[in-house]
């Protein structure tokens, strides 16, 4: 817990042991090499602080970000790189980082490796197993057969899983629009660069509606009979990230239909593969990092449009301008891993059943959040493939000390989930640090009823009595 909190303070002593990190955060060393390569040898860029970014429309993004705050930059474009360069300033950066970070608008790790070969800073690419035919296709196609109603030409791969997002949103906003709906619904407390999507991109603070409960059918009907006309669209994560609340969305699509407007849902905390959404929404947003990446040395998305569902087309096209691409190594790394996918959810999901009954089991454990929590289990049901299916994410509190549990606890620790290794983390501190660190931002979790010290366990596919014998161990 110390090291955690040293990461959020920018603590040196923290820092400096860290090579590499969750690739929104943190930037690749590879990328950093490419940078500091770019501002040593050229004379336009010294002094400057660059950023690499993962399309030219990206760069352009970024240009009007900063600008916007009245801050001077140039668009930096040289070898197939593009970016935008700005004078040293912690102001920004910060600004430049958290936009590129909400948005999914980095430069890949791959990408920048083959530029190192290409100025001869690195020998050769690291070896990996690569699909060899096409790996666009294979994804492609593998996606059209796990979603049900998934057409090839309505499914956009993105660079990352919020990269789908933004543009899921976005291309929904613009819609709406001119059609006067410009307010959003947050069901629930979501992934925090979702959230910051809502935030920041809807067109003013008084359009952006967060519903606490998500599971309050009642409250958010009330909500559309009062503001339907206006209602631009809603966002829905199923499960929530990190109480794992389903909503009833058969409702909630009807709600939106009856009204006129959009429904993005994304299912990443249990995989597209698991849940039967699309007939549901008009896009599916979701992050092909989790489970599908399951060796976590790649990050991608995807959008799926409802080819059933009112303006589709025009999704789909807004959808595809919006979107950032994903590099072509990422894309053949992926479409060699996408095969295994439903293996690894099979096995993810047997241990999850087994160290569940472990957790509410404890006398040391307080609550425990899944999929299959009565609060939303039937509502889960329903879109469940398969009454096996629950995905891999835990969240539970202690009725101990944290610090004690989580330095003793021999488990992999880390903030991303969805991968063949277990990995747990104290999700509000890594995710919200300002929000568990003030007496505002306490009160804020206190209101959504989430506990400052929760942990997010996500399980992967060693041995279930492993997992749950190091968790008896930290507990003891």
């Amino acid at each position: 817990m110390r090291d955690v909190r040293g990461y959020e303070e920018k603590d040196p002593a923290t820092l400096r042991q860290l090579t590499s990190g969750y690739p929104r955060f943190v930037l690749h060393p590879f990328t950093k090499q490419l940078v500091e390569h770019l501002t040593t040898r050229s004379p336009d860029l010294a002094g400057r602080t660059l950023w690499l970014t993962s399309s030219s429309s990206m760069a352009q993004q970024l240009q009007d970000h900063l600008t916007s705050a009245a801050i001077p930059v140039q668009v930096f474009a040289q070898d197939g790189l593009r970016g935008v360069t700005h004078s040293p300033s912690e102001i920004a950066s910060a600004r430049a980082k958290t936009f590129l970070q909400n948005v999914g608008g980095f430069l890949s790790s791959r990408e920048a490796e083959d530029h190192l070969v290409r100025l001869k800073l690195r020998d050769a690419p690291y070896p990996e197993k690569a699909f060899e035919g096409n790996a666009r296709a294979e994804v492609t196609q593998t996606l059209v057969r796990a979603i049900p109603g998934a057409q090839a030409e309505h499914v956009i791969l993105a660079a990352t899983g919020m990269s789908a997002v933004h543009a899921a949103f976005r291309a929904c906003a613009d819609v709406q629009e001119p059609r006067g709906r410009t307010i959003w619904l947050q069901l629930g407390w979501l992934y925090l660069d979702t959230i910051a999507i809502l935030k920041k991109f809807t067109r003013s603070p008084a359009d952006y509606v967060y519903v606490r409960d998500p599971l309050d059918h009642t409250a958010i009907a009330r909500i559309f009979a009062q503001h339907g006309s206006r209602i631009a669209g809603v966002f829905a994560e199923v499960p929530t990230n990190p109480l794992l609340q389903t909503p009833d969305v058969a409702a909630l699509a009807e709600l939106c239909k009856k009204y006129g407007a959009k429904l993005i849902i994304d299912p990443s905390t249990a995989s597209v593969f698991n849940l039967n959404v699309l007939r549901y929404a008009d896009v599916i947003a979701a992050s092909l990092t989790k489970y599908t990446a399951s060796n976590g040395d790649l990050i991608a998305g995807v959008c799926v449009v409802n080819p059933a569902g009112p303006d589709s087309a025009e999704l789909s096209r807004r959808i595809s301008q919006q979107i950032e691409p994903l590099y072509s190594r990422d894309l053949a790394r992926l479409a060699a891993q996408i095969g295994e996918t439903e293996s690894v959810l099979a096995r993810i999901h047997a241990n999850t059943r087994q160290v569940v009954a472990f957790l509410e089991n404890h006398p040391a454990v307080s609550d425990v959040f899944w999929a299959l929590h009565p609060a939303s289990r039937e509502n889960f049901l329903k879109l469940a493939r398969s009454p096996e299916t629950t995905g891999g994410m835990i969240t539970f509190t202690l009725r101990g000390d944290l610090t004690r549990f989580y330095d003793r606890l021999n488990l992999p620790k880390g903030p991303s989930f969805g991968m063949k290794t277990t990995l747990i983390c104290p999700f509000m501190y890594l995710a919200h640090y300002d929000l568990v660190t003030t007496p505002a931002g306490l009160a804020e979790l206190a209101a959504s009823h989430l506990d400052p010290d929760l942990l997010r366990l996500c399980c992967g596919v060693e041995p279930a009595g492993e997992i749950i014998a190091a968790l008896r161990e930290a507990l003891e």
